[in-house]
């Protein structure tokens, strides 16, 4: 008898564990090679997991909502329909007593934080939805695991709704649509989206926390979902880094107003913004610079990596490549279409892990000034907060009221020393203060 393992794969080269989100195919399914068998989320993603070769799964170890370690076997696909049966009790005689819950049953255990929205569905009224076809799956509707929770919560039908994510697949923001909700987005660099959404909360979130959010109300223990687990990690391996922090303050008015320029054609600040940065490393590779076990590693590209806060609770960093060289309109479009995926978890593996610099903006909350922590394998990140009106001196001893915003450079000290930072951040500011519409050139 030929079986097959199916393993938890290791979907970036952070991932320790995964979660088995959804199986795509049920014990008896026919498997093609390369036909999606499961959906897995790893530290910062939701992805889909193929088939090696055709045949039949025959044995599910690890039910839906299950956490393995990378390498752990967690299915089994026989080449015959024949093998089936044998490879079912092979597996159940083999499970230890720790993999007792694999059976039908057990899903309710090991999911045992899902039934918690539950006594919200008693007054499940149907929204009105739009009427097109859902894909569908060996009989199921295809949808992300936060969109099938929503829908129960909201009382929206999935076979009516219309998937805007990969292959169709119904995706949270589609169910808030079809039930005449505000779409959230995960609060960014940029100043109007989160906005919108948090004036929205109160009126159509107010009973209950938001669905799909991790985020407890008063007296709850919440536990650390897969993506705040891996924020966690990370933050735990940082305190391991020698660093050190500069600031600077640099005067915006020129940005503003090219801003203000460029604005009806797609351009945000933040896109603006990593430009400047991006710009300004290539001129500075030793803040583009990172310690690694040989020493220290000079990437060939400026990647710049941009913390974006989820709505449902942890941290994620798209990554604009090659952004000193990508034209600014371009990058703005780019960086559209990331956060639009990121908001449905579908961002590949080298979209959010391949930063060579990090930027992190809290200026849209009106924060005068903060320090960032330093993400693991990169030298610097910089901290950028609200730009403001400020009584400034000249000069000349006149006064003058000009904005200006206040950025902090956390740096690895092992291969970034203070003089290198404070030449990054005196050339970022003059960029900012003096050319800033050489950044669309």
């Amino acid at each position: 008898m030929a079986t097959h393992d199916i393993f938890m794969p290791a979907l970036s080269s952070t991932m320790t564990e995964g979660k088995i989100v959804e199986w795509l195919k049920q014990p008896g399914d026919k498997v093609g090679r390369g036909e999606s068998v499961l959906v897995v989320e790893s530290d910062k993603a939701d992805m889909d997991v193929e088939s090696f070769q055709d045949g039949y799964l025959a044995a599910v170890l690890m039910p839906a909502g299950s956490t393995a370690p990378v390498g752990e076997t967690i299915g089994l696909i026989v080449e015959t329909e024949a093998e089936i049966a044998d490879a079912q009790a092979k597996a159940t005689s083999a499970a230890p007593a720790a993999s007792a819950p694999a059976p039908t049953p057990a899903p309710a255990a090991v999911q045992a934080p899902a039934p918690t929205p539950a006594p919200t569905q008693a007054p499940a009224a149907p929204a009105p939805v739009a009427a097109s076809a859902a894909p569908v799956a060996n009989g199921r509707v295809v949808a992300s695991p936060r969109a099938k929770k929503l829908a129960s919560q909201m009382g929206v039908d999935l076979s009516t709704v219309r998937g805007s994510g990969p292959h169709g697949r119904i995706q949270a923001e589609d169910v808030e649509q079809a039930g005449g909700q505000p779409i959230s987005v995960p609060r960014v660099a940029e100043g109007t989206a989160a906005a919108v959404a948090a004036s929205a909360a109160p009126s159509a979130a107010a009973p209950s926390a938001p669905a799909g959010n991790s985020f407890g109300r008063p007296g709850d223990t919440v536990a650390f979902n897969t993506l705040q687990g891996a924020v966690n990690r990370n933050m735990e391996a940082s305190l391991a880094v020698p660093c050190f922090r500069v600031g600077y303050t640099i005067t915006t008015d020129k940005l503003d107003a090219f801003s203000k320029l460029v604005k009806p054609k797609g351009v945000t600040m933040t896109a603006l913004l990593a430009k400047a940065v991006a710009v300004t490393l290539a001129r500075h590779p030793q803040v583009n610079a990172a310690t690694t076990a040989a020493g220290m590693t000079y990437p060939a590209e400026v990647n710049v990596a941009i913390a974006v806060a989820m709505e449902d609770g942890g941290l994620i960093t798209p990554v604009l490549r090659n952004a000193d060289r990508t034209d600014l309109y371009e990058m703005s479009r780019q960086w559209k279409d990331l956060v639009k995926r990121s908001r449905s978890k579908q961002l590949q593996p080298e979209e959010y892990s391949t930063g060579t610099f990090t930027l992190s903006n809290l200026g849209m909350f009106g924060v005068d000034r903060f320090d960032a922590i330093l993400p693991p394998g990169t030298g610097a990140i910089l901290a950028v907060a609200a730009s403001r009106p400020t009584v400034v001196a000249g000069k000349d001893g006149s006064i003058a009221v000009k904005r200006q915003m206040q950025v902090n450079l956390t740096a690895d000290h092992r291969v970034i020393y203070g003089a290198d930072g404070a030449a990054f951040l005196k050339d970022l500011a003059e960029l900012i203060e003096h050319r800033p519409e050489s950044l669309a050139l």
